[in-house]
């Protein structure tokens, strides 16, 4: 679990980082159109490198932390949620959920088990 927690924030941290210092390339990449007012892509970023701080921070512990884990797993249903609305309004190319992959997906199972595992300690903190 504090592999996960480890790994998760460096993710975390390393895209939040890339978000912030290069904010047209994900839409380039994409085959989007660059936003109008990219620091809100920008705070974005921000955002994301902050549950990466969180996340480093709850893998001293993670079932101890797991609100932070918690937190962070419901932002990983609901990024997917919101592509498909958006996806099946035309608001974004399919190329979009690429992100999904290794932003959400993949992280489902092993946060979903340190919840998992705290509520069977019910969810002391």
């Amino acid at each position: 679990m504090k592999l996960v927690m480890r790994l998760a924030a460096v993710y975390n941290l390393l895209w939040g980082a890339w978000v912030v210092l290069f904010p047209l390339s994900f839409f380039r990449l994409t085959g989007m159109e660059d936003p109008i007012h990219p620091m809100i892509w920008q705070g974005m970023g921000m955002v994301i490198g902050v549950y990466g701080l969180g996340y480093w921070w709850a893998a001293v512990n993670p079932v101890k932390h797991w609100p932070i884990v918690a937190v962070g797993f419901i932002g990983k249903i609901a990024g997917p949620l919101g592509f498909v609305f958006n996806y099946s309004q035309g608001l974004v190319p399919a190329s979009f959920a690429y992100t999904l992959i290794t932003n959400d997906f993949i992280w489902w199972i092993p946060f979903f088990l340190i919840l998992n595992e705290a509520r069977k300690m019910n969810w002391e903190l």
